[in-house]
């Protein structure tokens, strides 16, 4: 009876490689990519070890072991040591955000577009789409830890030895197959694809925030977070195994209550129940834009809640942070002194990037909801009926820019009200937002980037992503890597001035607003001219 349950498998996992024969190959690509070109920067920019201390010293402060995780090895920063503590954890988030992707794809989303369905009427046993969908993305997370684990040996980089390069690749080979498993897991508890991403990804900000709040108060509470126990291996410097294993362990067993509670659920349905809808639709339901909030409610609150913890994790250490300024002449020297500005200040302003470009992801997944529901052949009926397109896209577009602003907005009272209770001087309000809003229009311009390419390519929105990406590894990373200042102006992120240590550059923030504005007209104007995709 066992066997039945998983007939053909195999086929179905071949049809998913094939599916996905160039989706896998960029993620993967991607992320040895970005590794590799991390690690072979480090030692052209920092040949001593008495240069790689100085950077260690920076790492101490609590906003940085927020961000980046305990740093381990900081008394002797080799170049494995500082590759580990700055990119082990935001690499492996970006796996985990493959991963969630990808099983989301091949279990749900085929699910509501009627393509399993249509496979099970085939002699294929019940269990078989799911446990191939697993395997599947089980085998890439595995090949993604051998090939970035040899990729790391092979650079011959000093400390970067081959044991800690295969820990390192297991780490994150271990995070993918994790939110694999957990997935596959809420693929059975939702009802559709976008409750599934929607509890994935929360878990995955929840593991973020958890353990922020651990590293810097209580290493205690970092256990209840799968990003903890990965960042507990220790790469480079003691090379703990046990935490993949834990994390393979605690992986396999949420797969296998997947496997059951898809065994026993009816297909199309979800085990947690559906709150039963009204008999009548209100008339704000019943236009584009209030059809398009419905859809993305939850979603809405999700992120609304999550940038205002994100926000008080970064703010609740600005305390200490100024207290590690105060007795650390080092840093002092670092960071020049600029009058009416506490370091703090000055430091926040690298915290504000960070949290731009976080705060732009929900608004871009607004907008591409536009280009999924046309995928699912929904935006036909709207269109069939007195709906013009630019009410629809413009509906989408609407939700995208406002909560682009609530999202910041949102995050900076987080940060406010959260650094008020803990800092002796507290940096204003006003402050604080105006160094948050000057990045709207770099947020403007992923949007326009978006409408675009749902306007004339719809295809390849997915490029959006992975200009979001960049624009995050060059910002974030490129004061730190030395890149030349030509890769930072290649994203808007980069061109933003860094208020409120710098004045506003009017003529620059027009110039970046005008462009949104032409990407925005020329999106609406592709959208209305282009046929409908099914």
């Amino acid at each position: 009876m066992s066997k039945e349950l998983y007939y053909n498998t195999g086929k179905i996992a071949g049809l998913i490689v094939g599916r996905d024969r160039i989706r896998i190959p960029i993620w993967l690509i991607s992320i040895t990519l970005m590794t590799i070109i991390t690690a072979t920067t480090f030692p052209g920019l920092y040949p001593t070890s008495q240069e790689r201390q100085i950077i260690a010293e920076t790492m101490l402060n609590p906003a940085m072991t927020a961000m980046l995780g305990p740093g381990f090895g900081l008394d002797n920063y080799t170049f494995g040591a500082m590759l580990a503590h700055q990119m082990l954890l935001f690499t492996a988030i970006a796996v985990a955000i493959m991963s969630i992707l990808l099983v989301t794809r091949h279990t749900r989303t085929d699910e509501e577009g009627g393509r399993i369905e249509m496979i099970r009427s085939l002699p294929v046993g019940r269990l078989s789409n799911l446990s191939a969908a697993t395997y599947v993305l089980f085998g890439t997370n595995v090949l993604l830890a051998i090939i970035i684990g040899l990729s790391l040996y092979a650079l011959g980089i000093e400390s970067i030895d081959l044991e800690g390069s295969l820990l390192y690749g297991a780490a994150l080979g271990a995070t993918g197959i994790f939110f694999t498993a957990v997935t596959a897991l809420f693929a059975q508890l939702s009802e559709n694809s976008r409750g599934t991403i929607g509890f994935s990804f929360s878990l995955l900000g929840v593991s973020y925030l958890i353990r922020a709040v651990g590293d810097i108060s209580n290493e205690a509470l970092s256990w209840f977070s799968p990003l903890g126990w990965i960042l507990r291996t220790e790469v480079y410097v003691n090379n703990y195994w046990w935490p993949i294993l834990l994390t393979v362990g605690i992986a396999l067993a949420l797969l296998a209550l997947a496997l059951y509670l898809n065994a026993i659920r009816d297909l199309e349905s979800g085990l947690l129940p559906a709150k039963p809808g009204r008999k009548t639709a209100s008339s704000f339901l019943q236009s584009p834009l209030g059809l398009a909030i419905r859809l993305q409610s939850t979603g809405i609150i999700a992120w609304a809640i999550g940038m205002f913890i994100l926000g008080s994790s970064y703010g609740s250490v600005l305390g200490d942070l100024e207290a590690f300024f105060e007795g650390n002449e080092m840093m002092r020297e670092l960071l020049s002194p600029i009058e009416g500005f506490s370091l703090t200040a000055q430091y926040l302003t690298m915290l504000m990037t960070v949290i731009s470009i976080i705060c732009t992801i929900p608004s871009l997944m607004m907008i591409l909801k536009l280009k999924g529901e046309e995928k699912k052949n929904h935006t036909e009926h709207l269109l069939a009926r007195a709906v013009s397109r630019t009410r629809i896209m413009g509906s989408y577009f609407l939700i995208s820019i406002v909560f682009g602003f609530l999202s910041l907005l949102l995050a900076v009272l987080g940060l406010w009200s959260a650094g008020t209770g803990v800092m002796e001087n507290p940096i204003p309000f006003g402050t604080l937002f105006n160094a948050a809003m000057v990045y709207l229009p770099a947020m403007w311009i992923m949007i326009g980037v978006a409408l675009l390419l749902i306007g004339f390519v719809p295809r390849a929105t997915g490029l959006t992503w992975l200009y979001l990406g960049y624009s995050f590894f060059v910002v974030y990373l490129g004061g730190l890597l030395q890149f030349p200042d030509y890769m930072g102006r290649l994203s808007p992120f980069g061109n933003i001035p860094k208020v409120p240590i710098e004045d506003l550059d009017f003529t620059k923030f027009f110039v970046l607003t005008a462009i949104s504005l032409v990407l925005f007209v020329f999106g609406f104007m592709g959208y209305n001219a282009r046929d409908i995709q099914g």
